[in-house]
């Protein structure tokens, strides 16, 4: 960064800093749109509304400031887990990991996930926006408009790609520069077994049968460059928007059947402020439906069960719960060799069975060893890599429900990871690809040999797929868009049933989208952001 770059930037965060001192010192008791939450989506819908000078912008956080080395160094991102920027979300003991209770972590503060996260830019597949056309009944959910937004909203810096790529936007995307030999290895041996390579990953290897490429990452001059940096940030000396950190959403208030604002926690005080057009959900998709549900929206029996009043039956509040669920297999070094960038610098989609119509399994190697809990008393070698791969299409479903009517009370998350069978069977041929990527030639050089899961058939196999199973922290699908009796928000996002309320976030997805989950929450709020300026001429 030149010195005058430099001292651009020193002004611009002085200025930003004072100006939400005093937005936030002088909090009004209504704006127009208030926004819950600062992550992949919150960020996008406040500052795309926030565009508009006239429109009074409230964006909530319960988490705090983004100004911390371990969010701006990507490599540290690990570190983040299980900390002040992680929620600390526990699923429930589950029978079909053999009663293993997993982490699910999920990021509290600005920026969100973007902000703790991998920091992978994966599209989705053209059959999962398609998915959200036929799902929604709306078009504009289709790949071809989804990609018109990507292209809009990237600063691609790669080779030229204008048929896929685009250079004008706010998201700086750059495939991880000089990336490990351990990734090159990677894409040749997807080559020796006949998968293809792609010079990036979200172009024509996202619209057929996959294959592998060196990831996409938001990493600008070696910092992580997060959708909150990316869209919020540089509208923070704005007038019209107001960022509140440290503020938790209890609930969402109502007038009848409209909505009018919400309740938060903050500083020990519980504070109502007020939304003349809209209140926006981007929660995330556990807190999300937690929130719907203590607003009164969500099954009439579950809501009953705790003595919450119901509002308006949704059933799907909370349901089809869905996440990308990994087993790790690892392989130890020759030598050692660092991590490069965040340590995952080589991807890979490919399918379980040659009559799908799409990639179900998703590969992201992982520069240094990924046990479970359990398989780390295995033996973990010093030093290694990961094959961090999973389930990209799993047919398993989870659910949330609420431990009573106290907002600060956690949920209890039944995730259900593979307790559909067929996900069994799918895990199985996962692990094979694993073992037969990991062991092909192109990796001799670099590795000393497989440390796990090796050789392992029937009941064997099974055990260590279960006891391996982790999260990908792709946690989404609790509140559908759609049409059918389990859905919770239309085509535009609007909440079924009620007036003035919309959800934007990971939640929203009829499916889990195929690969990481950020850049697909990033078209959610621009889409929610759109549907809102449309309906009421913002």
């Amino acid at each position: 960064m030149t010195d005058v770059a430099s001292s651009e930037e020193r002004d611009f965060s002085m200025r930003a800093r004072d100006n939400q001192a005093r937005l936030t010192a002088g909090l009004q008791s209504r704006y127009d749109v208030v926004v819950c939450g600062a992550g992949a989506s919150g960020s996008v819908v406040a500052r795309r509304l926030a565009e508009n000078p006239q429109v009074q912008v409230l964006l909530l956080e319960a988490g705090g400031s983004d100004e911390a080395e371990s969010v701006l160094d990507p490599a540290l991102w690990p570190t983040n887990l299980g900390g002040e920027r992680d929620w600390g979300f526990q699923a429930e003991p589950n029978p079909h990991l053999n009663g293993r209770q997993l982490a699910l972590s999920m990021g509290k503060g600005l920026g969100g996930g973007s902000s703790i996260n991998v920091a992978v830019w994966a599209r989705g597949h053209r059959s999962d926006w398609d998915f959200f056309a036929l799902e929604s009944g709306d078009p504009a959910w289709g790949y071809e408009n989804v990609l018109d937004i990507y292209r809009r909203i990237e600063n691609w810096q790669g080779a030229p790609d204008p048929k896929f790529r685009g250079t004008g936007g706010p998201v700086w995307v750059q495939p991880a520069p000089d990336p490990s030999p351990i990734a090159g290895a990677m894409l040749d041996a997807a080559s020796e077994i006949g998968i293809p390579t792609f010079e990036h990953p979200n172009g024509r290897m996202m619209e057929g049968d996959g294959g592998a490429a060196i990831s996409d990452i938001l990493v600008r001059n070696g910092r992580r460059h997060s959708l909150y940096r990316a869209y919020l940030r540089p509208w923070l000396d704005r007038p019209n928007l107001t960022v509140l950190t440290g503020a938790f959403v209890r609930r969402v208030m109502f007038d009848g059947r409209r909505a009018t604002g919400v309740e938060f926690l903050r500083d020990g005080q519980v504070t109502t402020v007020g939304a003349s057009t809209e209140v926006v959900l981007s929660l995330g998709a556990i807190q999300t439906p937690k929130v719907l549900m203590h607003s009164g929206i969500g099954d009439r029996e579950e809501l009953g069960r705790v003595g919450i009043p119901l509002l308006q039956h949704l059933p799907g509040v909370g349901r089809n719960f869905q996440d990308h669920v990994s087993f790790g297999c690892t392989w130890e070094y020759a030598e050692p060799i660092a991590p490069r960038n965040s340590g995952s610098e080589a991807t890979l989609y490919w399918k379980s069975r040659p009559d799908l119509d799409a990639p179900d399994l998703l590969f992201c190697q992982v520069e240094f060893p990924v046990p479970s809990d359990r398989t780390a008393a295995r033996g973990v070698p010093a030093h290694g890599w990961t094959m961090f791969a999973g389930l990209a299409q799993p047919v398993s479903r989870g659910r949330l429900r609420l431990r009573g009517p106290d907002p600060l009370a956690s949920v209890a998350v039944d995730a259900d990871f593979l307790s559909d069978p067929a996900d069994m069977t799918t895990a199985r041929t996962c692990v094979e690809l694993c073992r037969a990527l990991g062991n092909a030639r192109a990796f001799r050089p670099f590795v000393r040999g497989e440390a796990m899961p090796g050789e392992l058939k029937g009941e064997a196999l099974d055990l260590y797929i279960r006891d391996a199973a982790v999260t990908y922290w792709h946690q989404s699908c609790t509140a559908k868009m759609g049409r059918d009796e389990m859905s919770v928000v239309d085509s535009t996002l609007k909440v079924y049933g009620v007036d003035g309320l919309r959800v934007a976030d990971g939640s929203i997805m009829p499916r889990v989208t195929t690969g990481n989950t950020q850049a697909p929450c990033a078209i959610i709020g621009e889409r929610a952001a759109e549907t809102i300026r449309k309906a009421h001429g913002l």
